[in-house]
């Protein structure tokens, strides 16, 4: 997995571009490659409320729309309790692609835009990515990075065990 940090100019210029998803100065990707076909990959990961059950820390996922549709809400509950609210701001199915952002979260980050994808690798497997932009909000710039680059880490770890082959 890696990290990258964009700098400020970076970020501002993808913003001035009109880029939805570039709203923070701060980003964050990851990325693995999961054993098993991006169509096989896309029928866990890809339902927009289907967090629940592939991220360890995601205990449960409400629904408020059409998961495919732009606008649609899921209210995520956390392993400690917390609650987050986020919206859907793309999806494609063909591209196996959705974008969404957060609106409202304990998390010490604004501003918060991420968009998840999947792409064919090499023997059949899939890359699965997992970018984000934000802003820190009440701790540094690395602390922010640190716990939003956790929180992908612990979901791609979880898609790629769910389909280690042996």
């Amino acid at each position: 997995m890696k990290i990258r940090t964009l700098p400020l100019s970076v970020a501002g210029f993808l913003l001035a571009t009109g880029s939805c998803f570039a709203a923070g100065a701060l980003s964050v990707e990851r990325e693995v490659t999961v054993d098993n076909s991006p169509a096989t990959v896309w029928k866990l990961v890809g339902p927009f409320n289907s967090l629940d059950v592939w991220h360890p820390a995601v205990v449960k996922s409400e629904l408020n729309g059409n998961g495919t549709q732009v606008g649609a809400r899921r209210l995520l509950t956390l392993d400690d309790g917390a609650t987050r609210l986020e919206k859907l701001l793309s999806y494609s199915a063909a591209q196996r692609s959705y974008s969404y952002s957060i609106l409202e979260s304990a998390l010490p980050v604004a501003n918060y835009k991420a968009t998840l994808t999947l792409t064919p690798a090499e023997g059949g497997r899939t890359l699965m990515k997992w970018s984000s932009t934000f802003d820190a909000n009440g701790v540094s710039d690395e602390q922010a990075t640190a716990i939003i680059g956790g929180i992908h880490d612990a979901g791609l770890a979880k898609v790629v065990a769910n389909f280690k082959q042996p």
